[in-house]
């Protein structure tokens, strides 16, 4: 997050210490006057300000602060289906309900302090779907769930066409259908066995009615670029009992 924050690290907030961000470590320590070695040691972590400390679990993550634990954190809500927003460092409104959900879904106090147990709960392998589904359309994933950026993309988008046909994923009842103000335009939401639901959105048109019950195959509307969307494709999620999870956990591919 430092280092994308300063410009110095183009790619995208993976959690992961790979050549990109050794470059852009290196980057920051001749800026800095530094011995130039890619290592984020005590001396460039200080060169990076606030956004350079202190480590996660050195305190208790709660509203208002800001700092590298609180960076790590929004990373983990991100990765176990709860982002709140870009991984900024700042623990604000946004990150604080996400802290909250994250803490009820995995049966914790929901108090906004992240400490040992909620840190632990977060650091867990992420959830997986406990059913398998079929592809909702017929055409290539584009943009695959994870990181985007300081982002966190909470699905996969199918390059489908404007009009193409969107089918449910798998057996179950629609639960919502219709406009969403979030950005999500035309959507369809279809709960399903266990917890999980399938969400379909930036539709053109929606094809079926609330509380419809449906199979897996069943047209439920058109593919589009209505909401917050660059282009005609379907952005399609699925979540656990509120969590977003990977839909390629699902089987999909």
């Amino acid at each position: 997050m430092a280092l994308h924050a300063r410009g110095l690290y183009p790619g995208s907030i993976d959690g992961l210490a790979g050549p990109g961000t050794r470059a852009a470590v290196m980057r920051l320590q001749r800026r800095a006057g530094l011995a130039v070695d890619g290592i984020a040691g005590p001396a460039t972590r200080r060169a990076l300000g606030w956004r350079g400390r202190p480590p996660i679990g050195a305190r208790v993550a709660r509203t208002g602060q800001r700092g590298w634990n609180v960076a790590s954190l929004q990373f983990l809500l991100g990765r176990a289906g709860f982002p709140s927003g870009p991984v900024d460092g700042v623990l604000g409104a946004r990150s604080s309900a996400a802290l909250r959900r994250f803490q009820a879904w995995a049966g914790l106090p929901a108090d906004s302090l992240a400490g040992r147990v909620t840190l632990a709960a977060a650091r867990r392998r992420p959830p997986r779907s406990p059913l398998l589904l079929r592809p909702p359309v017929a055409a290539p994933v584009g943009d695959g769930f994870g990181p985007r950026g300081a982002w966190f993309h909470t699905g996969l988008d199918y390059r489908a066409g404007a009009g193409a046909s969107v089918a449910a994923a798998g057996r179950g009842c629609v639960v919502s259908a219709g406009w969403d103000p979030g950005g999500y335009g035309n959507l369809v939401v279809i709960a399903h066995r266990l917890g999980l639901t399938s969400w379909y959105a930036h539709l053109s048109s929606i094809g079926v009615r609330r509380r419809r019950c449906v199979s897996a195959g069943t047209s439920i509307g058109r593919a589009g670029a209505t909401g917050r969307a660059s282009g005609p494709h379907l952005h399609f999620e699925l979540r656990l009992r509120g969590a977003a999870i990977d839909p390629r956990t699902s089987g999909l591919r």
